[in-house]
């Protein structure tokens, strides 16, 4: 009896120790939770800002307004290490994390993809996963009078799979054949598919019915004219550098065949601007006895090529010119042009006007 009370008693003391170190460690959590909390936040904070500096957030050469190529048959690893390397991504493990997610680890689309403004790790699995490829037909002016150099500057601009040398070397013999338009072609159109549109729609408008002429069609009054469809289509470039209106461009036209059929040579200036760059006013003695064939003072009949591409008022103004007895005219400061059926005629009107 004696053992049972020592035993009792030990364990009160033992209960009451316990209570008294429970209680102890309850009012030290207390006191510590907000720190403890405050460490927590921190903690989850940093990981938080970590994860989308280092894998989410756009790289810092993200390529806006390229394409990146995701190739036929890729898999997701192939896919995300091109999208790693052209920093389009941060990290490919999370890229194939997203997608798996996505459901998409199976049938990714292949293809173009341009983006427009920098787009995080999501963003960019979402568009690869349902090919939101973000190409936006191109809309591109070629002017009237444009040469093929003057059109390469102008779509290289505006594609990046379009190759200005490539161009170049296939367009240029078929200089003044390219109609003047405005044109819509995707960002990864390349300059064969440009070409190919170009030389289209010029075929189309040489067939096609002229407004206000009725069905007449521009390769009908080419055929009437007994001209060549080259010499009219380089007639006309030489026109469309000339003249600014349609009743111009029509006496323009008839000087200039007027010329031709007496076997004088052209003497028009806008030649040089095609192959030297330079204008009426710009021109030297030298550039004028150059034995450059464009040269239209030292070598009779047509210059060997267009120069440029004609809109389809100059080409019809060269098909169809406004007969007269003038052999010589020239624009003044204002653009007002004036014609004459000599040489005296064009010398007082130098000196004139000039």
């Amino acid at each position: 009896m004696e053992y049972f009370d020592q035993l009792v008693s030990y364990l009160k003391k033992f209960f009451k120790k316990s209570d008294a170190l429970q209680a102890d460690l309850s009012d030290r959590w207390r006191e510590h939770s907000n720190r403890r909390t405050t460490i927590v936040i921190a903690v989850v904070g940093v990981v938080i800002i970590s994860f989308y500096a280092f894998v989410v957030r756009p790289p810092d050469q993200f390529p806006l307004n390229d394409l990146t190529t995701i190739p036929d048959g890729s898999t997701v690893n192939q896919a995300a290490q091109v999208l790693k390397d052209a920093h389009v991504i941060r990290s490919t493990i999370a890229f194939r994390i997203i997608v798996a997610v996505l459901g998409h680890e199976k049938n990714m689309r292949a293809g173009d993809y341009l983006f427009k403004e920098p787009k995080d790790i999501f963003e960019v699995a979402r568009a690869i996963s349902v090919g939101a490829f973000g190409l936006v037909p191109q809309r591109i002016r070629v002017p009237e009078g444009a040469t093929t150099k003057q059109m390469a500057l102008i779509f290289s601009a505006y594609l990046p799979r379009f190759d200005r040398n490539k161009f170049l070397l296939k367009a240029l013999p078929l200089e003044g054949y390219f109609f003047p338009d405005t044109y819509f072609f995707l960002p990864n159109t390349n300059e064969d598919a440009v070409i190919l549109a170009m030389q289209q729609n010029f075929n189309e408008h040489l067939n096609a019915p002229i407004d206000g002429m009725g069905s007449t069609t521009l390769a009908e009054l080419v055929q009437k004219s007994g001209k060549g469809l080259g010499d009219i289509v380089t007639l006309a470039s030489i026109i469309e550098r000339e003249a600014h209106n349609t009743t111009d461009r029509k006496y323009i036209s008839g000087v200039l065949w007027n010329r031709l059929a007496k076997n004088m040579p052209l003497q028009v200036d806008v030649t040089f601007l095609y192959t030297l760059g330079k204008g009426t006013f710009q021109l030297t003695m030298a550039d004028l006895v150059s034995d450059s064939p464009y040269n239209t003072y030292t070598h009779k009949g047509l210059p060997p090529s267009p120069i440029g591409s004609p809109s389809l008022e100059s080409l019809i103004a060269a098909a169809q010119p406004t007969p007269s007895k003038y052999l010589y005219f020239l624009a003044d400061h204002n653009g007002i042009t004036h014609f004459c059926k000599d040489y005296v005629c064009q010398q007082a009107n130098k000196d004139l006007y000039f």
